[in-house]
């Protein structure tokens, strides 16, 4: 576990700064300036207040701006943002925080707007932790919030506020109709969608920035054969001197499917996954518990224990280059044991398993090929037993290899 936890630490140290590149962008200042620069390109899941740029490739020095000096920033044509100071509803969406007023609540802000179609008619974004708001404006006017709101009424029911409709209809009204608005989604694929048609409508060009995030590869499934070396030993707390049967080390087969979801922000670096493996461990031991005239005894114990692993857990990305790239993950293992027993003497002690946890560090290739070594903590076997105690403990070398 110690060799697992420092050659993470080493990856993290050695690639933090290599794994966000500075990418080719430019910002306008308050003075109307334009400069062409290298922005570090972090992804935001929220909208930023500020951002980091060097001059050139070769300069090691970075440089900052923030949005009281920036009025528009963008990179690689995929992002741009504007500042604007609107009128945002900072209503909450969370249950236990949701209020019985229909009214949204404005407060004036000032942030960075992120574009999703930029046009006759724009869209943007806006995102703090569990804020999402819609803006939009149509040919150059006021920048203006697309109201939607949950709210209770009696009975703690939720009703909705869904004024953004009526907004779209009014302000939007050429080739949107009320069959479009009546089945929208206050959701960026839906919004947009509405926003292109429009433009097109109008003779307008648009350039649609949402579609960078939309054709974006969320999902992958991996098939991760590979061994496992497994350890168990046992011990009754009954008899005098704790009786202890160790089985030493053994290697295995395990086979699983990993089914990885890439977190739609911060460059794909973050993603959730389960995978659910088919893993078994199976030995005998004999060993002499009295050797003497004019016979000996001895006992014979085995272990029969199979089981469908399923790993949930989080993995971090650290980009070498653009085909390669280090992980680590960390994942809650839920067991679900398959008839297995262990026999010890002329008793049949059934396997009724626990839960553990497991840590990584790997390597991917191309998207498509990766190697993982893979440690876990302690699980119990015999957890239905007052005093019988079990430690069984597996590593394993996984080699994977992505179906899409």
């Amino acid at each position: 576990m110690k060799k697992i936890f420092l050659f993470a630490g080493l990856i993290s140290a050695a690639f933090f700064n290599a794994q966000i590149k500075f990418e080719k962008g430019y910002f306008v200042n308050n003075s109307g300036q334009r400069s062409e620069v290298l922005i570090k390109n972090l992804d935001w899941k929220s909208n930023p207040t500020e951002f980091e740029y060097k001059t050139d490739e070769s300069s090691a020095e970075t440089k900052k701006e923030s949005i009281k000096n920036i009025q528009e920033f963008g990179i690689n044509n995929e992002q741009k943002y504007v500042r604007k100071t609107v009128m945002i509803d900072l209503s909450s969406d969370q249950l236990q925080e949701m209020s019985y007023e229909k009214k949204p609540s404005f407060l004036e802000k000032t942030v960075f707007l992120k574009y999703l179609v930029d046009g006759k008619a724009d869209l943007f974004y806006y995102e703090n932790d569990d804020l999402e708001r819609f803006f939009f404006s149509t040919n150059d006017s006021e920048v203006k919030q697309l109201v939607y709101k949950p709210y209770y009424i009696e009975n703690s029911s939720i009703a909705y506020n869904e004024e953004y409709k009526k907004q779209i209809l009014d302000n939007l009204n050429c080739g949107v109709d009320l069959i479009d608005v009546n089945k929208l989604n206050y959701k960026s694929k839906d919004l947009t969608k509405v926003f292109l048609k429009y433009n097109e409508c109008s003779n307008g060009s648009a350039v649609n920035y949402n579609q960078n995030y939309e054709k974006r590869d969320l999902f992958n499934l991996t098939v991760r054969p590979g061994i496992n070396f497994s350890s168990f030993e046992m011990t009754n707390d009954y008899y005098s001197g704790n009786e202890n049967s160790k089985f030493g080390n053994k290697v295995s087969f395990r086979i699983g499917v990993e089914a990885e979801f890439i977190l739609p922000f911060n460059k794909n670096k973050w993603a959730l996954f389960a995978e659910p493996t088919y893993q078994y461990y199976k030995t005998e031991k004999e060993s002499t518990i009295y050797q003497g005239q004019p016979f000996e005894a001895k006992s014979i114990r085995s272990v029969d224990y199979k089981s469908i692993e399923i790993p949930l857990g989080v993995r971090h990305y650290f980009f070498l280059n653009d085909k390669s790239k280090i992980f680590i993950n960390a994942a809650y293992i839920i067991d679900v044991e398959m008839k297995s027993d262990i026999r010890y003497d002329y008793s049949t002690l059934e396997i009724s398993s626990g839960n553990n946890f497991a840590f990584g560090v790997g390597y991917k290739y191309n998207d498509k090929f990766l190697v993982e070594f893979r440690t876990s903590t302690r699980r119990n076997l015999l957890q239905n037993y007052i005093n019988w105690s079990s430690k069984y403990q597996t590593s394993s070398i996984i080699l994977g290899y992505t179906l899409f």
